[in-house]
């Protein structure tokens, strides 16, 4: 079996593992990027493909007792579940209830936000330098309501977020959002359109674009699957793959949903919760949207995509399913089709990911507690294609010595997260 060598290997070649191999690389770093498949191909992959600038605040857990009854009547198409996923999500619910208090949830969120409001700034010089500035458009999107109380709601919350974090939205009436976006049916409550992100056409091909320029810089990608890692009682790293043994320095562990998996046989007990999504396009029909749109009430995402029209759901906390269309996502196709027109679906099955989302909602990001050279960088829940370079800017930072103030709340150190 063969044996090679470098500085850095970096295991997961998503949104989050490219943006590392990327940051460390542009500081003179040898780097190796690893994942069993193509870059963007899984988690990265089936997105809403929006670099969320606007996200001030990650999802809490709802606490008002109204909505965990919809929640557990299943009368809000946001989230589903059933008893055994239920069981198993049940000791990293119980501290994402506790970190979701709203005190708590603020102090977080302002941390949270010192991260986003650079997102677009972090992905900017990699969109022009890897030649992808054709997928990508930076006029916002839509946060559509049905429904008046909720517009009403939500209007508030945004002036409140334009006074607290300078977020820039613009707040529509039913008639200026019938103006703005023409492709919808019929008249709705209203709108939000948060014009601090940027959307994709096509998520994926963007990670397989900056992994593609990590290439040309100089950096090698293996593409085998990573069967174990250890440390040598001398210090360094080996990484056991299906293609051979990498020996390095540091290895940094940025592989999603699968961190646990690959950090387990090390002590460390990670408590992920596992959000569950599904999206499958539809062909082009008639008027399509301008914009990207979140349906409100419906808990759906239509996003104008390469592929077609991409309709994605909410969160899934259920044990693995084996349906074609599961239930959320065939209840949003169908209200989808009240509001636009599109034709049939053009898979045959829906792509099915999941979320690795951490109970206090922050990415963790630094160095493993027990183990030199080691370092993680995982846990990005909803924004994992939203905040990929950023961390890995603030990654490579702290690895070289230069820690920035970010870095501090994200430190699996300083958590009580039983890393």
């Amino acid at each position: 079996m063969s044996v090679q060598s470098t500085q850095i290997v970096v295991l997961g070649a998503g949104m989050v593992g490219v943006g590392a191999a990327l940051s460390l690389q542009a500081r003179g770093h040898q780097v190796m990027l690893v994942d069993r498949a193509i870059p963007g191909s899984e988690t990265s992959y089936g997105n809403a493909g929006v670099i969320q600038g606007e996200a001030c605040e990650p999802y809490a857990l709802p606490r008002d007792f109204s909505k965990l009854l919809g929640i557990a009547w299943k009368r809000d198409n946001a989230v589903d579940w059933n008893i055994r996923g239920l069981l198993r999500a049940l000791p990293s619910l119980l501290p994402y209830w506790y970190y979701s208090e709203p005190k708590r949830h603020k102090v977080i969120s302002q941390g949270y936000s010192l991260l986003t409001r650079r997102a677009t700034t972090d992905h900017a010089p990699l969109i022009a330098a890897s030649s992808s500035e054709d997928l990508m458009r930076r006029n916002g999107y839509r946060l559509v309501f049905r429904e008046n109380v909720g517009f009403d709601q939500m209007s508030e919350q945004a002036e409140k977020w334009k006074m607290e974090f300078g977020i820039h939205a613009v707040i529509e009436d039913s008639k200026a959002l019938a103006a703005s976006e023409p492709a919808l049916k019929k008249p709705l409550a209203g709108g939000i359109l948060w014009q601090d992100a940027w959307t994709c056409s096509n998520p994926g091909e963007l990670v397989r674009a900056y992994a593609g320029l990590f290439r040309e810089r100089g950096g090698e990608q293996v593409q085998a699957e990573v069967l174990s890692l250890e440390q040598f009682t001398s210090g360094g790293w080996r990484v056991l793959t299906r293609a051979g043994v990498t020996e390095a320095e540091h290895v940094v562990v940025a592989m999603g949903p699968w961190s646990p998996q690959i950090l387990a046989p090390l002590g460390y007990r990670v408590p992920m919760i596992y959000k569950r999504g599904y999206h499958m396009h539809f062909a082009p029909k008639g008027k399509k949207p301008d914009l990207l749109l979140i349906d409100a009430e419906v808990g759906a995402v239509y996003a104008p995509m390469q592929a077609g029209l991409r309709i994605a759901t909410g969160a899934d906390l259920s044990s693995k399913k084996a349906e074609a269309m599961p239930k959320q996502l065939r209840y949003a196709r169908a209200k989808a089709s009240e509001l636009l027109d599109f034709g049939e679906q053009v898979e045959t099955s829906a792509w099915s990911g999941m979320r690795p989302c951490m109970p206090d909602m922050l990415p963790v990001v630094g160095a493993a507690p027990r183990h030199k050279g080691l370092w993680f960088d995982f846990g990005h829940g909803h924004q994992g294609f939203t905040l990929g370079p950023t961390t890995g800017e603030l990654l490579a930072g702290l690895i070289d010595g230069n820690a920035p103030p970010e870095i501090l709340q994200l430190s699996p150190s300083r958590r009580s997260l039983q890393l």
